[in-house]
């Protein structure tokens, strides 16, 4: 795992940030983080990075203490932060030269081409800048270092849908090239087009964990029967749940693939049918119904 962290904990007084988490990415994965602001995703990051030092457990990066090893944690990491700072008076193209010589991961002429797909001009001075430009020249930094860990913390925030369609597929491209991606998001439709592993955060408790293969095999079918309703025979017991029946409209969820289904529903009277992946969406809403505290 190129993520471990135990027991993690950080409170500020009474006040608990984040509670016990214990999670693991494997090396190679695009792990999400979900939930609203202030769910404690920022904290676990910050943690992660040595930039904070935690009340209690314990935290490893690339095989290193979060907090006895933090510089070579940072080392071997690539961050962007929620609010990334940059400096104002230099122009994008003197900002990415910047970074370069600061640290030769950040690779100038991978940076450039980042800069060009995601459609900045480079040329302008940093203070001239939208608030979506500025992301998109704090993104071509971090996507341009070559590290074993990006962390990315609500990386298309400010962004038009074209530029965030660019930013998923370089994300992609970061997992192709073998480097691990920490996603922070409150965006469920990028999480879920993106992620391999989902953590699902609530005031500062882990409380879900995804794999994102598994739950695209998970569908959702609602249909409208034309005739009477019979129970789910005994043998697709194990592939399918009884969600709602309410006069002639019943919901079924199925927990794997549907072919097993397919057939039986066949026989049934069915006046309509609608069959639809159950998305992460429906998983987010069982935890995030209520305000979050945190």
């Amino acid at each position: 795992m190129l993520i471990e962290t135990r027991d993690l904990t950080k409170r500020y007084g009474a006040f608990t940030a984040l509670d016990a988490c214990s999670l693991a990415v494997r090396e190679g994965d695009i792990f999400g983080l979900l939930g609203p602001n202030g769910a404690g995703k920022t904290t676990l990051l910050r943690l992660l990075l040595g930039f904070i030092r935690p009340t209690s457990g314990s935290a490893r990066v690339a095989g290193f203490d979060c907090v006895a090893q933090s510089l070579a944690v940072r080392d071997a990491t690539a961050y962007l932060p929620g609010e990334a700072r940059l400096f104002r008076r230099m122009n994008g193209l003197e900002t990415l030269a910047f970074f370069s010589r600061l640290r030769p991961a950040c690779r100038p002429e991978r940076a450039a081409e980042v800069a060009r797909r995601l459609d900045l001009d480079c040329t302008r001075q940093v203070a001239r800048m939208s608030t979506g430009m500025r992301q998109k020249l704090a993104l071509a930094v971090v996507l341009a270092t070559e590290a074993r860990l990006t962390i990315l913390d609500e990386p298309t925030a400010n962004l038009d849908p074209t530029a965030r369609a660019e930013v998923l597929a370089l994300v992609r491209e970061a997992r192709a090239a073998g480097r691990t991606v920490v996603f922070s998001s409150h965006v469920l439709s990028e999480v879920e087009s993106t992620c391999d592993r989902v953590a699902v955060v609530r005031g500062g408790r882990l409380v879900h964990e995804q794999c994102l293969a598994e739950l695209r095999r998970n569908h959702r079918i609602t249909a409208r029967l034309a005739g009477a309703w019979s129970d789910i025979p005994a043998d697709l017991t194990a592939h399918a749940t009884l969600v709602e029946h309410r006069g002639d409209r019943v919901v079924i969820e199925s927990g794997d693939s549907l072919a097993p289904l397919l057939g039986w529903l066949a026989t049934l009277p069915l006046d309509e049918v609608q069959i639809e992946p159950v998305g992460l969406g429906a998983v987010y809403d069982r935890f995030h119904r209520g305000p979050a505290s945190g």
